[in-house]
């Protein structure tokens, strides 16, 4: 049975899922060993992406219907273990206007390299999404965890006015023979990126060349803007309960009493402290005139 090189006909020969990737392991060894810095994408079973940000990015990727004939078979690729490098650098969305930039190596018929440019979001985009996202306090929760708000991520993703490209925004290319405007080397790598977003979702911000944080103070801001921002109180009990261990109602009298009765603690102890100051310097002065007088 011949093999498929995207020219000629016939089918591609069947590789049991074992043995591709076995194959894979053993050309990353081989490629480590020859002293190549690799970060492969591995997936366990069959799901590219379990995450809310993965399989936002992945739902998105679907969306393009100009590919949907090779999505597939990079879905396969990426299952198989054939993506053995994916490295990305920061675009920039400022003055030096650049590209994020995604290189691959994935396994074919050969090993092929892969570079997807996505472009950088518009600065009247960006700040869109930012005003958007005032006032979201699950991004304090969030921030007290050291992580991104999902309520801002619900933001950034809504197809065509969030984070995630558009298929105009992307440009790629693979050093495949294929002649397809995307091979399946390109749609491993695009899926790549949604695996690599489970683990790493600043890289979403970081491939549009802006700052998470800018999201996380605009919501700051938004929550203590005034009075209206309580009205907004998304600080759940349950949310708060599953990141500290223990009920905390936020409108609980307990709590919001507490700055009151922590300040009423500190005057107190501030004026027991200068009554035993006076008090000491009272008796040393009494204790010093009774020596003179002896």
């Amino acid at each position: 049975m011949s093999r498929y090189h995207g020219f000629g006909s016939g089918f591609p020969e069947y590789v049991p899922v074992g043995a591709r990737k076995a194959r894979a392991a053993k050309k990353i060894a081989r490629l480590r060993k020859q002293g190549h810095k690799l970060d492969p994408i591995e997936i366990e079973g069959r799901t590219i992406a379990t995450t809310f940000w993965g399989k936002a990015w992945c739902k998105n990727l679907e969306g393009y219907s100009d590919y949907a004939n090779r999505l597939p078979r990079g879905r396969t690729y990426v299952r198989y273990g054939s993506v053995l490098d994916l490295q990305a650098t920061p675009g920039c969305a400022g003055r030096s206007k650049g590209p994020g930039i995604i290189k691959a190596q994935v396994d074919g018929s050969s090993l092929y390299s892969i570079q997807v440019n996505i472009l950088p979001i518009a600065p009247a985009q960006w700040k869109a999404i930012k005003t958007a996202c005032t006032g979201e306090v699950n991004s304090l929760i969030e921030l007290l965890q050291g992580k991104l708000s999902k309520a801002v991520m619900e933001v950034v993703t809504r197809p065509g006015v969030g984070l995630f490209p558009t298929p105009k925004q992307i440009r790629f290319s693979c050093s495949c023979p294929d002649w397809a405007q995307m091979c399946k080397h390109v749609a491993a790598t695009l899926y790549g990126i949604g695996a690599r977003l489970d683990h790493n979702p600043a890289l979403l911000f970081a491939l549009r060349g802006v700052d998470p944080e800018q999201l996380i103070a605009q919501s700051l801001a938004g929550q203590l803007a005034g009075p209206a921002s309580l009205q907004r109180n998304t600080l759940s009990t349950k949310a708060l309960t599953s990141i500290f261990g223990q009920t905390i109602d936020l409108n609980s009298d307990a709590l919001q009493s507490a700055p009151a009765e922590k300040a009423m603690r500190k005057r107190k102890s501030a004026k027991a402290t200068r009554k035993k100051t006076s008090h000491k310097k009272a008796k040393a002065t009494r204790k010093k005139a009774t020596r003179k007088k002896g």
